[in-house]
């Protein structure tokens, strides 16, 4: 007896030693230090705030009313959203069929013969039985497949939220496209009306005798080129409406929205401790759930080593025993229990855990390399946002001093001590200095929803050009519990 228990003792000591019970952790080896730059300090070195803008709620990052009610219609309606929710209940459903191995399988085999030998009497023989089989899991084979299909549960979850935080981004960036291309418009359309004055002027001039044919001519070609660009601002506006609208799951249409100049955000970015705003990204979560669920096949893969015990069971009424048929029928009970130990299987059970141990080897190198360029998009949101707040600055200056440039020139024109030719390239550069800061400005909050959304290039949105720039390529998400508040 003695000899049984230290032998069953040393059976539990070497199946433990290969992880066929241990669940998954996260691997000691998996870094997450230094991975974030500060944008400001030379030494690169982030300091640590338990308080992350991840954590925020998508409300609290795009306080436009118009903009929350356009996300929340697709978030009802887009059909990807839709697609993920149905992959986790599919998910769910198979964990709950995993759970459910751990009971035996019923099933009722009626079956009947009739048999005549030589012509004669048929011999009629019935079996009405209910047939049960249960293996049991002493060597953690099903434990494996119910972990398994519980970590597939969770990265479809995780994948839902990937799928969210995409749609949320898209639907704010087509928006903030649209305001930036509206105040473009705006721009321009004013630039236009100025430079009809201005052809208007110098055709008076020419009249008059104080300017050249060629002047006018100069005149002329700027002003078409204004009204060119607003014809093409025009059409992106229209082609970014339709985009967001197919994101929204509804026929194009007209954009209901505020303008660029109302939009209020947050003025600060809390890049939080690295992990923890590691946690908040649905894309490092499921590059973790994809390593889980390699670490449970690697160890199903050693189970299949181990015995397998099956019973079978057997209860119900028959007339033929195999070897007369008897009526009435008789009450028959038969058990069989099988043990099947693998020996020899022409080396598929070594290759499966040699394939489900490299497997996991660069489940795990992905994982770490999904780390690393987590913390790249931290780090780049974060200098972006940096870089936005200052460029802005500069260009409002910009704008300040070649507005009054457009001035000055205007009055030395009048007194003869320039000429219409720097009027012109002085409202040529007060343009350009305008659409940089709304262009500016427009990165800046795109900067912001970088620093609180992480979408990764699942979702394929389509937008009008140069109005993207990198902004499905975010950095940290909206944890679960707020982005379904």
């Amino acid at each position: 007896m003695k000899k049984q228990i230290i032998g069953m003792m040393c059976l539990a000591a070497m199946m433990s030693s290969c992880h066929i019970y241990k669940s998954y952790d996260r691997p000691e080896t998996i870094d997450a230090s230094g991975i974030y730059r500060d944008p400001a300090s030379a030494t690169d070195t982030l300091a640590a705030d338990t308080t992350n803008m991840g954590n925020l709620p998508w409300k609290d990052i795009f306080r436009d009313a118009k903009l929350q009610a356009l996300i929340e219609e697709g978030l009802a309606n887009n059909v990807d959203m839709q697609a993920a929710a149905l992959r986790v209940q599919e998910a769910k459903v198979m964990l709950t069929s995993a759970k459910l191995s751990y009971l035996p399988s019923i099933n009722l085999a009626p079956q009947g013969t009739a048999t005549s030998m030589d012509g004669g009497t048929y011999v009629k023989a019935y079996q009405l039985p209910v047939a049960a089989s249960w293996e049991l899991d002493f060597f953690g084979k099903i434990l494996n497949t119910k972990r398994g299909q519980k970590v597939a549960y969770e990265q479809s979850k995780y994948s839902e939220q990937a799928v969210r935080s995409q749609i949320i981004c898209g639907i704010a960036n087509m928006y903030y496209s649209l305001l930036m291309l509206d105040r473009q418009v705006e721009i321009t359309t004013e630039t236009a009306a100025i430079y009809k004055e201005n052809v208007r002027v110098m055709e008076a001039m020419k009249i008059a005798g104080m300017t050249t044919e060629a002047a006018v001519a100069q005149m002329r070609a700027a002003s078409h080129q204004v009204e060119a660009s607003l014809m093409e601002l025009k059409r992106q506006v229209r082609e970014t409406e339709n985009s967001l609208s197919v994101l929204l799951a509804k026929a194009p249409q007209t954009i209901d929205r505020n303008t660029l100049d109302e939009q209020v955000m947050p003025e600060e970015l809390a890049a939080g401790v690295p992990m923890q705003l590691l946690e908040n990204r649905p894309d490092v979560k499921i590059a973790e759930m994809t390593l889980a669920s390699a670490y449970y096949t690697t160890n199903s893969a050693r189970a299949a080593f181990y015995p397998g015990l099956n019973i079978t069971a057997t209860a119900g009424w028959t007339n033929g025993s195999g070897i007369s048929v008897a009526n009435p029928g008789q009450f028959m009970l038969q058990a069989l229990a099988s043990l099947a130990q693998p020996i020899f299987n022409h080396g598929k059970l070594i290759a499966n855990l040699k394939v489900s141990k490299a497997e996991e080897k660069i489940a795990q190198m992905n994982y770490q390399q999904t780390i690393l360029e987590a913390g790249k998009e931290v780090s780049d949101a974060l200098y972006l946002f940096d870089t936005q707040n200052k460029k802005l600055i500069e260009d409002r200056g910009q704008v300040e001093q070649l507005d009054k440039a457009v001035t000055y020139t205007k009055a030395l024109f009048q007194s003869g001590d320039a000429t219409y030719l720097e009027i012109l390239t002085a409202q040529q550069n007060l343009l350009s200095a305008q659409l940089s800061e709304v262009s500016d400005n427009f990165q800046r909050i795109l900067a912001m929803a970088k620093a609180a959304i992480a979408p990764k290039k699942r979702l394929t949105i389509r937008v009008a050009p140069q109005t993207m720039t990198e902004f499905i390529r975010a950095v940290p998400s909206f944890p679960i519990c707020h982005a379904c508040a």
